[in-house]
Parts: structure tokens; C-alpha cells; sequence
């Protein structure tokens, strides 16, 4: 007869075999499953909504999928057309204006003379060689957004593959959602109690980050759009929405809107609007993310701001865009499990009866 712990260290192995190759499995899909879940949490309302009227699983879910697609894909798909385009007619304006002064680096060297005289009135400018690091910065942007461009191009294929992985599996969590969760905290070595207050952690987590987004999205769209208003450049409320939706973007964000906008000024010979679009943009704008994201999450997650500060910076450095979800979430997860740690293993103080 095989002794009982025997057999409990047996089983244990292979669990954690099984695991690893299922996490093998999946790896490469995490991030669209991660994305459907947040999906998933963001629109279940509206699916419970829906399921209200139709009580037929599979007919709610396909609803449910196809209104989450029409919500998501299609302002995705427009603003990657009119980023493409503006970036396409400031190439062109660019390479016209380049070959005009018979080089792109001439050519940046002619605009920035009359910024370059006034700060020579306070810097001695002489003895920088300005050529050799314009054209060193040219450089290091031709040969990024030549990788980039590159880059983009290969991973069509599985931009479109993660596509269709994030609305299958919405799909499904729609339609099984509430079983597909019952039956993973059932596996789990929880109380119902513990498992609950678990669950209710990381839908709370993401929600309160789902809140941060939109609250740094209006904050930056409204920034942007302000800032170009008061500029005098064209349609500023449409450039408010996209520097909206691109405030998503890590690392870049709405930079994507302003910082092109900073060179079309500076070809119009509009310098001193360029400087303070290129300071309003910079130190603004860009640092609106750092200080609304944290306090909104950190106040509906439960979690103090620093915490909250070095999930999302260190969630986006491991896991770019979806960063902002994991970093925060994982931190969540560690912190109640360390809490069911301490309830499980920490006894109550046993207070002395006096005589």
C-alpha cells in the first residue's frame, strides 16, 4: 500500500508538470486572453443586459461579441487611419521642404536658426558642434522608424491572429463565464470565503484601473485639444479624441498627436508656438499620467499610490500595453494571498480573563 503522503507529493508533481506545460501552451496567448478578460469585466453589464432580453446563451454572447467589436475595432481602425495619414502628409511636407534645401539635415538646421540666435543670446553656442548631433539624432529617428515600420509589418499577421483569439475567447467568457470562474475556484485550495475575497481582489483591481484609464485619457485629451485651440491649430476636438485614445499607448502615448504637430509648426517657421506645444506636450501633458492614474486606481483598488506607481511602470516595462492591467493586478493578488497567508497561519491573540 503507497503511504498517503506519498502519494500527495506524487500528485503534487505531476500538478506542477501539468501546469508548466499548460502554461507552455498558452504563452503565447496570454496577452489576447488577458484582453478578453478585461473585456470581458468592462462589458459584462451590457451582456447581462442583453441576456435579459435574450435568454439564449449563445445568441446573447454573439451579440454581446459583435457589439464589443463594433464598440472597439472600429474607432481603432479609424484612428489608425488618421494617424497614419497625418504622419504620411508630414513625410511628404518634409521630403519636399528637405530636397528644397538639398538635405533633411539643411533643412532642419534652416528652421532652427532663429530659435538657436535667440538662445545664443544667453548660451554660448560656439563651441557645440550642432551639425554632427542633428545629424545624429536624424539618423537614430530614420533607423527607428525604419525598425518600427519593419517591425509593424511583420507582426500583421499576428496582430490579426491575437484579433481573432481576443473575440473567441470573449465569446465564451460571455457565455460561461459565471461557470468558467466557479470552476476555477473550486480547484483551488480555498475556502469559499478566501476564494471569493480573491476574485473579488482582481475584478476590483481591474475595474479601478479601467477607471484610471479613462480618467488620464480625458485629463491628456482635453490638455491636447486645449493646447491646440489655443495655438490656432486645425481641428482641435478631433485631436483631443485621439490624443484620448492614444493616451493608451505606453511609453508614447499622446505624444503620437503633439509631437508631429511640434514639427509641422516648426516647418511653418512657427517656432515659438513650437516650443510651447514641444513644453506643454513634454512637461504637462506627458506627466498627467503620472499623477491621475495612481491616485484613481490606488483609491478604488485599495492599494497605497506608491504601489500602484511601480506596478503600472514596471507593468508596462514587462508587458507593454496590457502592463497597465498585470502590474497592478499581480500586485493585488500578492498582497491578498499574503493577507489569507497571515488569517490562515496567524492565531488570534487569546486575551487573559482577570479574576
Amino acid at each position: 500500500m503507497v503511504p498517503k503522503r506519498a502519494s500527495t507529493w506524487f500528485l503534487v508533481a505531476v500538478a506542477g508538470v501539468a501546469l508548466y506545460l499548460c502554461y507552455r501552451i498558452a504563452e503565447p496567448f496570454l496577452s489576447p486572453i488577458f484582453a478578453a478578460i478585461v473585456l470581458a469585466i468592462i462589458f459584462y453589464p451590457l451582456h447581462t443586459r442583453i441576456r435579459s432580453f435574450i435568454p439564449r446563451p449563445n445568441a446573447a454572447a454573439t451579440i454581446s461579441t459583435i457589439l464589443v467589436m463594433l464598440v472597439v475595432a472600429i474607432p481603432a481602425f479609424f484612428l489608425g487611419l488618421v494617424v497614419t495619414r497625418e504622419l504620411g502628409d508630414l513625410y511628404q511636407t518634409l521630403s519636399q521642404k528637405s530636397a528644397a534645401e538639398g538635405g533633411l539635415s539643411p533643412y532642419l538646421m534652416h528652421l532652427m536658426e532663429a530659435p538657436l540666435r535667440v538662445i545664443g543670446r544667453y548660451v554660448d553656442l560656439s563651441k557645440l558642434d550642432l551639425r554632427s548631433t542633428l545629424l545624429g539624432w536624424v539618423d537614430k529617428a530614420s533607423g527607428y522608424l525604419v525598425s518600427f515600420g519593419a517591425e509593424t509589418v511583420s507582426n500583421i499577421f499576428a496582430v490579426i491572429l491575437g484579433t481573432i483569439v481576443v473575440f473567441f475567447t470573449l465569446f465564451f467568457l460571455f457565455r460561461d463565464g459565471r461557470s468558467f470562474q466557479q470552476r476555477v475556484l473550486a480547484v483551488l485550495p480555498l475556502t469559499d470565503e478566501q476564494a471569493k475575497k480573491l476574485a473579488t481582489g482582481i475584478s476590483e483591481t481591474i475595474v479601478a484601473c479601467i477607471y484610471g484609464g479613462i480618467a488620464v485619457g480625458l485629463a491628456q485629451g482635453s490638455l491636447t485639444g486645449l493646447a491646440f485651440g489655443v495655438l490656432g491649430l486645425p481641428s482641435p476636438v478631433v485631436w483631443g479624441l485621439v490624443a484620448a485614445m492614444t493616451s493608451l499607448v505606453p511609453v508614447v502615448g499622446t505624444g503620437i498627436v503633439w509631437a508631429p504637430a511640434v514639427v509641422v509648426l516648426l516647418i511653418g517657421g512657427h517656432w515659438i508656438k513650437a516650443l510651447i506645444l514641444l513644453g506643454w506636450g513634454a512637461a504637462v501633458v506627458a506627466q498627467v499620467d503620472a499623477l491621475i492614474r495612481p491616485y484613481v486606481v490606488s483609491g478604488r483598488a485599495k492599494m497605497h499610490k506608491l504601489l500602484i506607481f511601480f506596478a503600472l511602470l514596471g507593468g508596462v516595462r514587462a508587458f507593454g500595453l496590457l502592463g497597465l492591467f498585470i502590474g497592478p493586478v499581480v500586485v493585488s493578488v500578492t498582497i491578498t494571498v499574503l493577507g489569507l497567508l497571515r488569517d490562515t497561519n496567524v492565531s488570534p491573540p487569546v486575551t487573559e480573563q482577570r479574576e
